[in-house]
């Protein structure tokens, strides 16, 4: 039995198959890297429009819940960001459903704090914790046949990584062979702003949990098999979580 977890219409996580409970052990992961794939395969919430019927985007993002204080996760702004050598183009969050908007919300489940859990069926990512709580982030996961589910820790973290397609991903998409040696970080790097490594089974199999260009994939399933996540948001979570963190996704 694999661990499950999900959202019950009000914030809080709850169980569909031994989550709260604890569960089973997660199997390994069996993964083979992230793919440049950009297209959702699932349509979002309509955004608001313009009185001319146009969408209207803005940078404000839904309002953090009252216990967010509580951990000192202050209001966040989704404006233009300087990072390092770039600037992070400022994200439209009146186009992503509010749902997959960052959030502090209720957490019941056995995991210790400082626990990753994605959850693939909803497209968030947790961050466990103290005190009964977790922190929600919006992702973009692997498309139908693609996802993956099972364990791993993190074990490298990088600011504006280069992405190398592997090995399965260029027998599947042949165009990916020219950069075999390495695409250079930057803003239209498919990795984004930064990279969380994972190690299973006591190997490098190619899963990261990313930043992306393409905010239109969060939410969606999007890419091959990595984890992606908004640019400010990977960063929020770069600076959260040392290596060694554990990650879980179901």
């Amino acid at each position: 039995m694999s661990e499950n977890v999900g959202s019950d219409g009000l914030g809080k996580v709850t169980s569909r198959r031994g989550f709260l409970a604890g569960g089973a052990a997660v199997a390994t992961l069996a993964l083979a890297g992230c793919s440049v794939e950009t297209a959702p395969t699932q349509a979002s919430a309509a955004p608001p429009t313009t009185p001319d019927g146009r969408p209207r985007a803005t940078t404000r993002a839904a309002p953090l819940s009252p216990e967010a204080a509580r951990y000192g996760i202050e209001p966040i702004s989704y404006g233009q960001l300087p990072d390092g050598r770039f600037e992070v183009p400022a994200q439209p969050m009146s186009l992503i459903p509010e749902t997959h908007h960052r959030q502090v919300i209720p957490y019941g489940g056995p995991h210790r704090p400082g626990t990753i859990i994605v959850d693939n069926r909803a497209r968030h990512l947790f961050l466990v914790l103290p005190e009964g709580h977790a922190l929600r982030y919006g992702v973009g996961v692997g498309r139908e046949g693609l996802a993956f589910r099972g364990t791993g820790t993190i074990y490298r973290k990088a600011h504006w990584p280069t992405w190398t397609p592997t090995e399965n991903m260029i027998r599947r998409e042949p165009e990916l062979k020219r950069f075999a040696g390495g695409y250079p970080g930057g803003l239209t790097n498919p990795l984004g702003a930064r990279a969380l490594y994972l190690m299973s089974g006591g190997r490098d199999r190619g899963f990261r949990i990313h930043g992306t260009p393409e905010w239109r994939s969060i939410g969606n399933y999007a890419s091959s098999e990595c984890i992606r996540m908004i640019q400010h948001d990977v960063i929020d979570l770069y600076e959260r979580v040392p290596t060694g963190t554990r990650v879980i996704v179901v």
